[in-house]
């Protein structure tokens, strides 16, 4: 399975503070790779690596390389924006953008004039509404407030807001922490069929979800990789003893 994303020794720091030690760790494309682990160590500060979003935090300091498609987003030539044209995000709280529907939906695609006229900006807007799963549920109220949809739909509304701008990866950090077990559900249920066209990865605290919804499963403690593999097969038989009493229970 060729790698979409490969991680290679990187070394995070928030100021003197190490968050990660030496992360290697690639990411199939075309599957769903989950990290977890315990509060505090390092699973989200790996995801907001790569697509640059801790650059926005003073005083980070990156050691090591992230490769998209073979290529450094840590080169110096690399620009930023467009790396994120790419790279998706889906964070933990839903987070619609103070607009219609149709505006959360539109705003990708008007900032990166990806459509020729109103009618293929309509046709993209339906498009990724249908793909995240929502088109029959908001059709008839496009124009109404996006925080006038439930939580569930407003979180499937910000992974189509993602998507609508035609990324290679999506990254989810906790995207359903705030949501209840149905509207949990539908999601995990888009993530299985987004993975057809996009590489997804993961953080989750929740293991049930890990192994509902990933292929591959990687496992941090205190800012380490422990260990990574076949998602069935770490959590059936996993070869560190730290993995072991995650998944059991004995910590976490």
């Amino acid at each position: 399975m060729p790698l979409k994303i490969d991680v290679k020794d990187l070394n995070l720091f928030y100021g003197d503070k190490q968050a990660l030690f030496n992360v290697s760790l690639g990411f199939p494309e075309f599957q769903t790779t989950a990290l977890m682990g315990p509060s505090g160590c390092g699973k989200s500060s790996l995801l907001r690596c790569l697509n640059r979003l801790n650059d926005i935090i003073p005083n980070v300091h990156i050691q090591g390389k992230v490769l998209l498609d073979k290529e450094d987003i840590y080169a110096p030539s690399l620009d930023v924006v467009e790396l994120r044209t790419h790279v998706g995000m889906v964070f933990q709280k839903p987070n619609p953008f103070p607009h219609s529907i149709y505006e959360n939906v539109a705003y990708g695609p008007r900032i990166h004039t990806l459509f020729k006229d109103k009618t293929e900006l309509d046709e993209i807007v339906e498009k990724n509404l249908a793909r995240a799963g929502l088109w029959d549920e908001v059709k008839d109220r496009l124009h109404q407030p996006a925080t006038r949809l439930s939580g569930g739909q407003q979180q499937r509304l910000c992974i189509a807001r993602a998507i609508a701008v035609n990324p290679e990866v999506i990254l989810m950090d906790e995207p359903c922490s705030a949501l209840d077990p149905i509207a949990t559900a539908r999601v995990e249920e888009l993530i299985d069929e987004l993975r057809e066209r996009f590489t997804i990865v993961i953080v989750t605290h929740n293991l049930q979800q890990a192994a509902r919804v990933s292929q591959q499963t990687a496992f941090f403690h205190s800012g380490h990789l422990v260990e990574a593999g076949e998602t069935g097969a770490l959590f059936t038989m996993p070869q560190d003893e730290r993995t072991q009493g995650y998944i059991t229970g004995r910590y976490g």
